[in-house]
């Protein structure tokens, strides 16, 4: 059997860090996982003064490891901490970071928008919703945090790149009443981003704390698949209201769904609800209904966790003309039915004053 990530980090979450007193994964210590072919490497950052008490838990995690299913070879290191270098045309900010989770400047609102596994249509739902709250009179802020795909520039029709009056503070551009922030406004369309965790956390911390947001109601945060660096550092360093959860109804995309369920039930975040994507789909010359991807997975899922479904979108040809076009369909067809899903959704949290 190969060994999976997941199970690594299963194993990792039950070492305690005797400082925090939470696992050495939901403490952030774990840096730079890699599991490839057997071989499982990870750093452990820690505080420097702690190096001697800390070797035990160490030797404990690789310990740990080594017992996963699959593992052959298991490299643990301890690291202090370290300023990581600034992504491309991001300049670090000089100020002590503060600890534990903080308000981001004039964002009264930060929701989470989140998938277990890529291609369910999370960034089209993140688009969409952003859109309909504008929609709503809401003044909305996008934080394209999926940093190795970046499709919201596209999604939203914005191009050009984000400008920096004094070296430090980023202008973020806007299109559709959305304010974005995105690595692919810094990157070519075609250029690959090829970052190592620390780069990766450092620039997603300077996209929060560093662009001119605004005075915004609530920012939209497109988080990449999965429960890696990226919404581990978001949780920990900036205040989270919620986060929704995005799956179709596939038995496979379920799976991972539940995996980033209880990553924000670990991290202490709030769940607004799941989204249930491509729930069905109505041929445009018969009319014949048919669930390409099953039926009603997400809505089973949810009653069982105790969270609302907020909505079952549709899968349509519409949807996805719309978003490479770069107008939601939100925007493009704002009267159509499936348009009118993603106003519902943001009606209600307008409603429960999350956004």
């Amino acid at each position: 059997m190969t060994a999976t990530r997941e199970a690594v980090l299963a194993a990792l979450g039950k070492i305690e860090d005797p400082f925090s007193k939470q696992d050495i994964v939901a403490a952030g210590i774990v840096r730079a996982l890699t599991v490839e072919d057997g071989t499982v490497r990870f750093v452990m950052e820690i505080d420097g003064s702690r190096a001697t008490a800390m070797e035990p838990v160490r030797t404990a995690a690789q310990e740990a490891v080594e017992g996963v299913e699959g593992v052959s070879t298991v490299s643990a290191l301890l690291t202090a901490h370290t300023t990581p270098k600034a992504p491309p045309d991001l300049k670090p900010s000089r100020k002590a970071e503060p600890s534990g989770p903080q308000k981001i400047p004039g964002i009264a609102r930060i929701i989470a928008v989140a998938s277990g596994k890529g291609g369910v249509g999370k960034s089209t739902v993140s688009a969409n919703l952003a859109a309909a709250l504008a929609a709503e009179g809401r003044r909305v802020g996008m934080l394209d945090a999926d940093v190795y795909g970046p499709s919201q520039p596209r999604m939203l029709g914005i191009s050009g790149r984000p400008a920096s009056p004094d070296g430090k503070t980023i202008l973020p551009l806007r299109n559709h009443g959305i304010t974005l922030m995105s690595i692919g406004l810094l990157t070519r369309e075609d250029e690959a981003v090829v970052w190592r965790g620390p780069m990766l956390m450092g620039a997603l911390q300077q996209m929060m704390n560093q662009v001119q947001w605004g005075a915004l109601d609530v920012l939209i945060v497109d988080l990449p698949p999965g429960t890696g660096d990226v919404q581990m550092t978001l949780t920990q360093k900036a205040e989270v209201d919620g986060a929704i959860v995005v799956s179709t109804p596939q038995d496979v995309a379920l799976l991972d769904a539940r995996k980033a369920l209880n990553m924000f039930n670990k991290m202490n975040t709030p769940i607004i609800g799941m989204i249930e994507n491509m729930s069905t789909h109505i041929c445009s010359n018969c009319g014949h209904e048919e669930h390409v991807f099953g039926h009603g997975g997400v809505v089973a899922e949810a009653e069982k966790i105790g969270v609302p479904v907020l909505a079952e979108v549709p899968l349509h040809l519409d949807i996805r003309l719309a978003s490479d076009g770069g107008a939601p369909i939100v925007v493009s067809k704002p009267d159509s039915p499936q348009a009118q899903a993603f106003r519902t959704v943001a009606r209600k949290l307008v409603a429960d004053g999350l956004a």
